[in-house]
């Protein structure tokens, strides 16, 4: 790796433990809050692409296996990691790599090149979809729920990640311009 990649990849990891410096905003019906952790993910997997974005993600969560309080609420340690927000950790490992895959697919068989519309696709699609898929398994599992009770508790959080994934795609359409 360059040296320029790997001061991305620094400072994309660094972005996404500022993130979870904002506090969460508790959801009463599950004990997930809504926190903008996420959409640090979402750059790294839009601005940094597959590799380099999740070996960022990756760096983050190596940390916060290590104890480092860098999630929101100020938690860290293994223990997160059996808790009811670990479905939402581990499908932010594969966030970054999804998003470029999905989009170079998109670009691949569209006329979408690595455009907003193809970007915003990808993005919701892995920081909604798949997320929310394998966070409403995890939640039902470990909180003993219903999945319909999982998925209609992690409803509530769609339309802010939407929001998120849109500012999250505009702002790095905007960064990449600059950085090249």
């Amino acid at each position: 790796m360059k040296t320029k990649d790997l001061t991305q990849i620094a400072l994309m990891t660094a972005l996404i433990i500022v993130l979870g410096m904002f506090p969460g905003i508790p959801v009463l019906l599950i004990p997930v809050p809504i926190v903008l952790q996420n959409f640090g993910i979402m750059l790294a997997g839009i601005l940094l692409g597959g590799k380099k974005g999740t070996f960022s993600v990756l760096i983050f969560m190596l940390l916060v296996m290590m104890g480092l309080p860098f999630l929101s609420g100020f938690q860290g340690g293994m223990a997160v990691f059996i808790g009811p927000t670990a479905g939402y950790l581990f499908a932010w490992l594969f966030t970054p790599m999804l998003i470029a895959l999905i989009n170079n697919l998109i670009s691949k068989y569209t006329h979408w090149k690595n455009n907003f519309g193809s970007l915003l696709i990808a993005t919701i699609f892995t920081s909604i979809i798949f997320t929310y898929v394998l966070a409403i398994l995890w939640l039902s599992w470990q909180s003993h729920i219903s999945i319909l009770n999982a998925f209609y508790a992690n409803f509530l959080f769609i339309p802010g990640d939407i929001l998120k994934a849109v500012i999250a795609v505009f702002l790095a359409q905007r960064l990449n311009k600059i950085i090249k």
